[in-house]
């Protein structure tokens, strides 16, 4: 079994965090994507065998209504705003993704996130969508991570995990995981993001950990130091 452990951002200076973690979860993606240059730099900077992971560009999963977008530094073009967001089968999500895809390709990142927020509903028209926007996108080379927030049943997640290819992402605290060919977990702090995990929660994460291949990636304010307990854990029970 292998654990991957690291934080969602760099939550240390660059240079000290690739000493102290394997990976990272880039959030900027989410809000807005770096240019070519700032992700070659951090590329370059990086060891060699350090992985990068990227959360998607909000205009994929988020609608612009979203306060999210208040970080968007790009406009959104008057009378589009309906076009973005929600996995739509438009040419602006794909153009989105396919953006998110080449600074993915700088990095050489084979996993992306894909955080839906509350708003995005299990209805039939929304299934669609994503079963569509998968579809369009699927490439056997890459890792797909789907955290869905809100109202979904398990057995839905599942079911179109199953059939899309898809890795359920999850923060262990709050449910299992019903799929995926790998674990990735992302830690949000229990109720809330200023918590600091206790010694007890790290040894329960460290039992959540059983499939040949897990991501933990902590998402706190004190992600750096929870994550290097974390590490600290699970390097002395190896």
């Amino acid at each position: 079994m292998t654990i991957n452990i690291g934080c969602c951002g760099f939550s240390l200076k660059r240079q000290d965090y690739f000493k102290t973690f394997p990976i990272v979860e880039i959030q900027q993606t989410f809000y807005q994507l770096p240019g070519v240059s700032t992700a070659g730099k951090w590329r370059e900077e990086a060891p060699e065998e350090f992985e990068f992971i990227l959360k998607v560009w909000q205009l994929i999963t988020h609608p612009p209504k979203s306060p999210t977008y208040r970080r968007l530094k790009e406009k959104i073009p008057v009378g589009a705003e309906n076009k973005y967001g929600f996995f739509q089968p438009t040419q602006e999500v794909l153009t989105a993704w396919k953006r998110t895809r080449e600074i993915g390709q700088i990095l050489s990142t084979n996993k992306f996130v894909f955080q839906s927020p509350p708003s995005f509903l299990p209805s039939l028209e929304n299934i669609t969508h994503l079963e569509t926007f998968f579809q369009t996108i699927a490439d056997n080379s890459l890792t797909y991570i789907w955290e869905p927030r809100g109202q979904w049943k398990d057995i839905t997640v599942r079911d179109l995990c199953q059939k899309l290819n898809l890795v359920h992402g999850v923060d262990p605290f709050v449910k299992e995981p019903v799929f995926g060919k790998l674990q990735y977990y992302r830690l949000h702090g229990k109720g809330g993001y200023s918590y600091r995990y206790t010694d007890e929660d790290l040894e329960f994460l460290k039992g959540k950990c059983y499939q040949n291949m897990v991501y933990c990636l902590f998402n706190n304010i004190y992600m750096a130091e929870d994550a290097r307990r974390f590490l600290q854990l699970v390097n002395k029970k190896l």
